[in-house]
């Protein structure tokens, strides 16, 4: 059963019935909001979650929601990563492969949001190097440990509206830096990687989507002063403060819903090489006056083999 499911539709209404004894699946980002709610709902169903997070301790505490709740055999391993460090990732990489334990699937789900100008550990701009390279080089450091039949779901967000990949100038090193394009170019990778993940691994039956998870008060808001979301009004705001009026926000159990439909739920073939939207594939939109659907930029095959190539190349590894 794959619906009917929709912008307001919860985890456990998605999952309603499925029976996941024996997965075993890796979320990263469960310290905090979707990603513990993500972890929350699969071990409820009897997954076995490998949960990943840069600060351990934190990782713990937010988790205990999804040990009480584990049943049927499920249950939560937590194991460190820093998608700042690409040495932190290649020792998470490291850690997974030596162990030799199968995914079912994959949820890229940690992240971070219009933060201050920065750079990674290895001098990414921060949100490009956090949100794609970092889980670039994880996934493909462990695609085999991905079952055949597996899927990997990265979150993205309908903020890769703000702009396309930059891939002569990632780092904005000659290009003024905002919080939301930085944003939007991130996201659009991570779009672009599903697309990109996809076409190398869907011929043993893996599949890769992307999700907008809908518009959610977390902590990965943490950097949204009133300057910063002036980024997102229209011109015709003016000079006032921002009005959120104009967006419609989510509980965290329904945006995490999209995740795990796409993840669980959805028919393989209709969402690999897609990004999912209120759980449904997205139709393309390219109207800047419209804030659902997903710009064809981002689902470009082309465009995601170009990302892929310079991503390969900013890491110095190739996949």
């Amino acid at each position: 059963m794959t619906g009917p499911f929709g912008a307001t539709s919860t985890t456990d209404e998605v999952l309603a019935g499925v029976n996941l004894s024996g997965k075993r699946i890796l979320v990263t980002g469960v310290s905090a909001g979707l990603g513990v709610e993500t972890a929350r709902v699969l071990a409820a169903h009897g997954a076995q979650v490998v949960g990943a997070a840069r600060d351990l301790a934190k990782a713990q505490g937010a988790t205990a929601p999804v040990r009480a709740a584990a049943a049927n055999g499920g249950g939560l391993e937590i194991v460190e990563l820093d998608l700042a460090s690409l040495a932190s990732v290649r020792a998470c990489a490291n850690g997974l492969n030596a162990a030799g334990k199968t995914f079912d699937v994959i949820i890229c789900n940690a992240g971070v949001m219009a933060c201050p100008r920065g750079t990674t550990a290895d001098g990414f701009e921060t949100q490009f190097g956090t949100n794609h390279l970092g889980h670039f080089v994880l996934v493909n450091r462990i695609a085999g440990l991905l079952k055949d039949g597996g899927r990997l779901v990265n979150l993205a967000s309908a903020g890769h509206r703000f702009s396309d990949v930059d891939l002569d100038d990632p780092n904005f090193e000659t290009t003024p830096y905002t919080e939301f394009g930085a944003y939007g170019r991130s996201k659009t990778a991570n779009v672009l990687f599903a697309v990109g993940f996809d076409a190398r691994h869907k011929a043993r039956g893996v599949r890769a989507a992307a999700v907008h998870p809908g518009v959610i008060q977390t902590e990965l808001g943490r950097h949204m002063t009133p300057e910063v979301m002036k980024q997102l009004m229209p011109p015709s705001a003016g000079d006032g403060p921002p009005d959120m009026s104009m967006f419609t926000f989510k509980s965290i159990p329904q945006g995490a819903a999209t995740s795990v439909w796409t993840a669980i739920v959805a028919d393989a073939a209709a969402v690999g090489a897609h990004y999912c939207e209120d759980c449904h594939v997205a139709e393309l939109n390219n109207d800047p006056a419209s804030s659902g659907g997903v710009r064809d930029y981002a689902l470009d095959p082309a465009r995601a083999e170009a990302l892929w190539a310079k991503s390969e190349a900013m890491v110095g590894e190739s996949f």
